[in-house]
């Protein structure tokens, strides 16, 4: 990560610039582009590793872990979906592609057919399982071996805040 500091008049636009919204100050909007480019730089690292191991993307990834997660039990499209925060559309699209490479089935729900599961197969759990050290080892590599024991626990605990905000609504 690189070094941040020029002096936050360099900070383009202001925090205080927009009148009649709320302010943030300087800091705060440095540590929110900070964030911003850190979650961007980690995902594209930990992609290209399963791209180039394993031919799968992030996304594959997360979707595989998931419904392995599930055990034996189907999965509705639309809690995995709102999991994964993917649109309905987006997710079958990426759905459409993994059930084409024999990584998941899915299936309508004979109770109601506008349900649809989706169900991890053995090939699916296969690749998971291969994937999941590279997958560990990034994570790892880029994040974990940069958060040191001291600030374990104000990272975790200031990352679970923002999680239980998930609707944008105050802490």
């Amino acid at each position: 990560m690189t070094d941040r500091t020029e002096p936050t008049s360099q900070l383009s636009p202001t925090a205080a610039s927009y009148e009649g919204t709320e302010r943030i100050d300087p800091a705060r909007l440095r540590a929110w582009t900070d964030f911003l480019e850190a979650h961007s730089r980690l995902m594209r690292l930990l992609e290209r590793d399963l791209k180039a191991s394993h031919g799968l993307t992030l996304s594959e990834y997360d979707v595989l872990h998931r419904l392995e997660e599930a055990g034996d039990k189907p999965v509705r499209m639309s809690a995995l979906a709102q999991a994964l925060l993917y649109t309905t559309g987006g997710l079958t699209r990426l759905i459409d592609r993994m059930q084409d490479r024999g990584l998941i089935d899915r299936s309508t729900s004979p109770a109601d057919r506008r349900v649809v599961h989706v169900v991890l197969t053995s090939h699916g759990l296969e690749t998971l399982r291969q994937a999941a050290g590279t997958h560990l080892r990034g994570l790892q590599r880029y994040f974990g071996q940069h958060l040191p024991e001291g600030e374990l626990h104000a990272v975790g605990t200031f990352m679970q805040r923002l999680v239980r905000t998930g609707d944008g609504g105050s802490l």
